[in-house]
């Protein structure tokens, strides 16, 4: 049986690679344990995850032949839903690598990674009504931060899928790289994230993701934190000395 999630490992950063080209990389049960496990394994040991899919292909949503034999009580569970959370919650950042369709879960996956970028032919949003149901993954409270409740509510309620430009224009995606190019971007982006000090990444993550009524006790006490790092006194000291040079 071949892996639906390929993965790749360094020492800071794990690529995880959507594969199941027959079906256009759509996200099954199966994949879903895969997700489960590689957030374990990155909540163990935290690194930079890129989310990438195989064959100009992110993820064409949710397989549809699962999905159509779910009852009320796999809704309840949140299959997709739960494993989403988790990617969202990893301690570090996760990227998102578009290429061709991201519809449905295979959107709301890309909603839920800090930063997305994409290709020219990108493809996403989220046609669940035209199926009888919701996107209910993530993309009902992820999708209007990321672009506001007007264009959120457009975008669900109408169905649309937004073209590369758009997705740009609205925010939805952080800037385009053509397909050859995109996997060096992620990881150009991977490396920039691997120069900086791991610790206050990974804070500066968990104030982004603060409630707003958080703010900002939760930035004074991480950074509270780091004003005790010998990581911030070594870094600080040898920005100093570059500037006597």
């Amino acid at each position: 049986m071949p892996e639906p999630l390929l993965i790749q490992r360094r020492d800071d950063r794990v690529l995880a690679t959507l594969s199941r080209p027959e079906v256009r990389n759509a996200i099954d049960q199966d994949t879903i344990d895969r997700l489960h496990a590689l957030c374990g394994e990155l909540e163990r040991k935290p690194r930079t995850l890129i989310l990438i899919g195989a064959d100009g292909v992110f993820a064409s949503g949710a397989d549809i032949a699962q999905l159509r034999d779910r009852r009320a009580g796999d809704a309840r569970r949140g299959i997709n839903t739960r494993a989403f959370q988790r990617v969202r919650n990893l301690p570090m950042p996760v990227i998102a690598a578009i290429d061709g369709h991201a519809l449905g879960g295979g959107a709301e996956l890309a909603y839920a990674a800090d930063i997305r970028i994409g290709t020219p032919r990108l493809q996403i949003g989220n046609p669940e009504t035209g199926l009888g149901i919701i996107a209910a993954a993530g993309a009902t409270w992820r999708l209007p931060e990321i672009v506001g409740q007007a264009r959120a509510a457009e975008m669900l309620l109408t169905g649309r899928i937004l073209d590369a430009a758009t997705a740009v224009e609205w925010g939805l995606v952080s800037s385009l790289y053509e397909p050859d190019d995109l996997l060096a971007a992620a990881n150009t982006i991977a490396d920039r994230i691997a120069r900086n000090d791991p610790l206050a990444t990974r804070h500066t993550k968990t104030a982004l993701l603060a409630p707003f009524a958080a703010h900002p006790e939760i930035e004074l006490e991480l950074q509270a934190q780091l004003f005790e790092s010998p990581e911030k006194d070594r870094r600080m000291t040898a920005f100093l000395e570059r500037k006597r040079r």
